[in-house]
Formats: structure tokens, C-alpha cells, sequence
């Protein structure tokens, strides 16, 4: 099935209220455990939780994709897995947007195809499996109100004329992990081509 560039616009519009009710995917910064400590990544949201791995006391910019229904626990990934931290010791930061008004540290990628949408200031590189990475001028990037929404419709220059991208917040699974994220995409490479899905990420 194919789908026009209208019918992305239109999407836009039509998911006005998907994102706007929270802040997710957010990045954070360690804070409050000590310098000989580590602050420990659990399989649930809980303390009694398996430890499934750890954050050094100083790491930044960790990505906090979902809360527990009380929001004191954050889950985050690591390697090829998901797990949770207790967001007692998480500071939050505010979110960052480049001059085209993009997240910055953006990345997406998707399965079959495999293929990866990289935001570099200006272009967006695209690299799918038939072809090169290519860098695609940014043209318009269009937003909605509110700092912590970050749904955009991203048109670029690409190989088959205007490529049109739709980012929205919504949990993502790239179906060859355990990761989860909360951040979703819809990538068109023309007018004409086919609609490809994938996952993004704030943290590379």
C-alpha cells in the first residue's frame, strides 16, 4: 500500500491529541547517588526487582522512554534490553531543538527494510539497504504549540523528489530487541513511495 503526501499531512492533524498528555521521551542526568556507587537498572519498577544492570553515579543524558503508573520509576534501555531506575535519583533535563526546530541527538531507524534517519543539523541522512547514505536538505520542518510535544512533519529534498517524515510520541518496539522507546516515525522517500515505519530515539 502506498500513501500520498496529503494523506501524512492529514495524519498530522488528525493525531492533535496523541502526544500532547505527556513529556516523553525525555533525557536525564544521574543525580544523588554516590561517587562509589552505582544507581541500579531493574527489571520492574520496584525495588524487590531483579537488577538487570546499572548507571554510573555521573552518567548523562540517559533516555527515560515510560513511568510506572505513580511515576516515581522511569524505564530506560540498556544494550539490547529495557529495564527500570527509580526516578528519585533522575533530574530531568528540558528538551533541546536544533535551528530547523528538531530534537536534538534525534535518530530513527526501522526493519524490513532496515534502514536508519539521522538528524544532522540541516539534512537528515538517510541510509537504507539498496542504496548509500545520503544526506537530504531539510525544507520544512512543521510543529505543534507546546515545548514538550514533539510531533513534527519534516519535509526534505530527497533522491525521488520531497521526502516527508512524521515524528509523533508513541511507544515503539523495533521488533528485533527488548528495547522499548516512546517516540515513533513515519518516513515516505517520495511522493510516490512506500510508507515505512521504525522507532527514534533521543539518545545515540
Amino acid at each position: 500500500m502506498r500513501f500520498t503526501l496529503p494523506l501524512i499531512t492529514a495524519c498530522f492533524a488528525c493525531l492533535a491529541g496523541l502526544a500532547g498528555a505527556h513529556d516523553l521521551p525525555r533525557l536525564h542526568d544521574v543525580q544523588g547517588v554516590a561517587a562509589d556507587d552505582v544507581l541500579n537498572i531493574r527489571s520492574g519498577p520496584g525495588a524487590a526487582s531483579e537488577i538487570i544492570s546499572e548507571l554510573a553515579p555521573d552518567a548523562r543524558g540517559v533516555e527515560v522512554v515510560a513511568r510506572n503508573e505513580t511515576g516515581t520509576w522511569g524505564q530506560v534501555n540498556v544494550e539490547e534490553m529495557s529495564g527500570w531506575v527509580s526516578l528519585r535519583y533522575m533530574a530531568p533535563r528540558d528538551h533541546e531543538f536544533d535551528a530547523q526546530n528538531l530534537p536534538v541527538g534525534l535518530s530513527c531507524y526501522g526493519t524490513e527494510p532496515f534502514w536508519s534517519l539521522t538528524n544532522m543539523d540541516g539534512s537528515m541522512r538517510y541510509d537504507g539497504p539498496a542504496e548509500d547514505a545520503q544526506d537530504m536538505p531539510i525544507e520544512t520542518v512543521q510543529t505543534v504549540e507546546g515545548r514538550n510535544d514533539l510531533r513534527r512533519m519534516i519535509r526534505m529534498r530527497g533522491p525521488d523528489g520531497t521526502a516527508s517524515a512524521f515524528l509523533y510520541q508513541a511507544a515503539c518496539n523495533d521488533g528485533m530487541s527488548d528495547r522499548n522507546f516512546a517516540l515513533s516515525i513515519g518516513l515516505m522517500m517520495g511522493p510516490d513511495g512506500p510508507l515505512l515505519s521504525g522507532c527514534c530515539t533521543l539518545s545515540r
